[in-house]
């Protein structure tokens, strides 16, 4: 199938067994493992015993395949362990595998990268400042992590990647060293790197069309962006009260702490004043019922996300 295709689309992509080693969690722990490279304590389970008996609070409970910060549970007692358990035996998870995984407590970042066949020729990194639903960012700024991208190098090395990738880590409180958590094998929100000075969706179309795409450097530090629609399901998430909420509003509109000096990505008004439309009835929305933030996300989730029931459906075909 590849090399029916390989003429006729442009897009720079890895094997789909490399794909899915980054896809799935395990996987990736297990090629951090390969590589020395560092990443909280994390115990790979098959059993709901074998959870209870590597679980240590608090920690974090995901299933191997999720996407979207579907899957995951962070457990601080006795009480939030049951619930992750009776959740996981319902959606039948492990008959796969389950990460049981050491809570670190620092700040959350998040890097960027695209390859060549294994080479290494553009990244970017990110602090989240704050979150918004489900994990996901409100408020960024751009870091400069040359630890970071010399893991991104090896692992793109290892793979032979080629394409884009995405990797999640955290910086403890008192360590500067990187604990990578998660990975995705595409870009994630790259408006942040574009502003920062690194085109991380130019360098992706250029490989993907065969052109030469030589190494950059990465982009300027402390360059902020935000998205508004995170921040306010963030907000309401948070149990915001429809005054929290229109406070919420009122920051963004005027460009008011903590959003001063921060540049939007997703709906930027002034230059695109249709992108107003739905940021203002996601707000009449969450004014109408702020308790709706978690249902409101979540129909940003479909069929179009891979998870275990399709990548299953992928390997059961025969494409040739």
């Amino acid at each position: 199938m590849h090399a029916r295709l390989a003429d006729r689309v442009g897009l720079a992509l890895p094997s789909f067994a490399d794909y899915r080693s980054l896809h799935n969690k395990a996987g990736l722990s297990r090629l951090l493992g390969d590589l020395h490279l560092p990443q909280p304590a994390t115990h790979i389970v098959s059993s709901e015993n074998e959870a209870r008996a590597a679980a240590r609070f608090p920690c974090v409970v995901k299933t191997s395949v999720g996407t979207a910060s579907q899957g995951i549970w962070f457990v601080h007692n006795d009480g939030d362990l049951n619930e992750a358990l009776r959740e996981l035996s319902a959606r039948g998870s492990f008959e796969d595998e389950v990460l049981v995984q050491e809570f670190i407590f620092g700040a959350t970042e998040k890097t960027q990268a695209v390859f060549c066949r294994g080479k290494l020729v553009g990244s970017h990194a990110y602090r989240q400042l704050a979150a918004g639903i489900g994990g996901g960012d409100a408020i960024k700024e751009s870091v400069d992590r040359p630890q970071v991208r010399s893991a991104l190098a090896m692992i793109g090395q290892k793979l032979a990647w080629h394409g884009a990738l995405s990797l999640d880590y955290v910086i403890p409180e008192n360590d500067n060293t990187p604990l990578f958590v998660d990975g995705n094998p595409r870009l994630v929100e790259p408006m942040n790197a574009f502003l920062a000075g690194t085109d991380l969706v130019g360098l992706l179309l250029r490989i993907s069309l065969g052109e030469a795409a030589p190494a950059t450097d990465d982009g300027r530090a402390g360059i902020r962006t935000h998205l508004a629609m995170q921040a306010l399901l963030g907000c309401a998430s948070r149990g915001g009260t429809r005054r929290d909420i229109l406070w919420e509003c009122n920051r963004l509109r005027v460009g008011q702490a903590p959003y001063a000096d921060s540049t939007e990505e997703l709906t930027p008004v002034r230059l695109d004043w249709v992108s107003a439309v739905p940021l203002s009835l996601l707000a009449v929305a969450l004014l109408a019922a702020p308790k709706s933030a978690a249902t409101l996300a979540r129909r940003g989730f479909g069929a179009h996300l891979l998870d275990a029931k399709s990548i299953r459906v992928i390997e059961g075909e025969d494409f040739r």
